[in-house]
């Protein structure tokens, strides 16, 4: 209810938790913005990754009004460490909300335009299948998703 206040443009609407992640495996596309709690956000913004194709495109920015902290979803995968498989979108989409963050907080379009540059090639990459990471059903690992992320953004 406090959030909801300072956001007047986006529905307010309480739900149970479970509640929630029923009507979020429901209609997905009905839910933009979820306010909650730190233990029950974890557990519904993996849901919400995993319905979208894969844990690794789940962003994640823990944010209040003076301070954010932007991180992988999935944590540090220690199960897939060094071997070069995993999706870098998770941490690239939490550094873009964290950009988005920082330019609303100081006023600043250099970092609201740098957000919406990651997005855009994030977004170009994932559309192309042969572009995707493993986890997604494409053959790229790491390290080649990252140079063709690192293309995409040339071409803004």
């Amino acid at each position: 209810r406090e959030v909801a206040v300072d956001y007047p443009q986006i529905t307010y609407k309480e739900e149970l938790v479970d509640a929630m992640a029923a009507h979020l495996v429901r209609a997905p596309q009905e839910h933009d913005v979820i306010v909650t709690t730190n233990m029950f956000g974890d557990i519904i913004s993996d849901l919400a990754a995993e319905l979208s194709g894969s844990l690794g495109l789940g962003a994640s920015l823990n944010s209040g009004r003076d301070h954010a902290m932007a991180q992988a979803q999935h944590g540090s995968a220690p199960d897939i460490a060094g071997q070069g498989i995993a999706n870098p979108s998770s941490l690239i989409g939490s550094t873009a909300m964290l950009f988005h963050w920082l330019g609303q907080k100081h006023n600043c379009p250099e970092f609201q335009t740098a957000a919406a540059q990651i997005d855009g090639a994030l977004e170009s990459v994932l559309s192309d299948p042969a572009k995707r990471t493993r986890d997604l059903g494409g053959p790229l690992g790491t390290e080649a998703f990252t140079d063709a992320l690192i293309t995409a953004l040339g071409h803004d």
